[in-house]
Parts: structure tokens; sequence; C-alpha cells
């Protein structure tokens, strides 16, 4: 099985859940932080298989510091992914990218266990 990829940033409470969890489980996982190597070309795949509502994360700290302007410009597609683009901390993490070309948000052991056939 090739390595799986999470993407996210390193101090996210989640994001260490789930790391702690794969490296506890011996998977083979490449980080990809996005506060040092950016939003990845991949977001346009995640937005098209998981949605942008799903990957625009309105509950965090990030967004709720957003002025009315910037929190109304990401009512679509195009603007929820240029905000993403540009505030790489509103979108939802961790996002995996699994062997078999699927993506995932969030972490859930009893789903990750499932995805690495545990």
């Amino acid at each position: 099985m090739s390595a799986l990829t999470l993407y996210g940033i390193p101090n996210c409470d989640t994001v260490k859940r789930a790391r702690a969890w794969l490296a506890a489980e011996g998977a083979a996982v490449a980080f990809h932080d996005f506060k040092k190597l950016g939003v990845p070309p991949a977001l346009d795949d995640w937005a098209a298989e998981l949605g942008w509502q799903r990957l625009l994360n309105r509950q965090g700290t990030t967004w709720r510091k957003l002025d009315v302007a910037a929190q109304a410009g990401a009512g679509d597609a195009a603007g929820a992914l240029a905000l993403m683009r540009a505030q790489p901390s509103v979108i939802r993490r961790p996002v995996v990218a699994w062997p078999d070309g699927r993506y995932s948000i969030g972490f859930d052991p009893d789903e990750f266990a499932r995805r690495l056939g545990r």
C-alpha cells in the first residue's frame, strides 16, 4: 500500500490526533503543512469530490475573524476556493488523500481503520 497524505496545520488538535493515531497504527504518512507548503492544486479535486461547502470551516477562529464582506464572498464555489487559497486556516482539517485516490475530511478512528483495512 502506498503512503497516504494528510493535509493540515501541525498545531490543529484534530490534525494532532489523526497524526498520533496513524503513527500508532504504523501507517506510512506524508504530511503537507498548509502553513509551510501552501494549499496544493488538489484543492479543486477535494472540492469536486467532497463539496466546497464541507471543506469551508465556518466554525473556526479564522472564519470568525473575517469581515462580513470576506465571508459573503465565500458564498459560492469560486469565492470559497479563492478564500481557502488565501487563508488556508479556513479549510476543515485534516484532509486526507487515501492510497485509493479518494479523499476525506476530519478524523474518525473507525473510518481511518476501515480505509486502512484494519
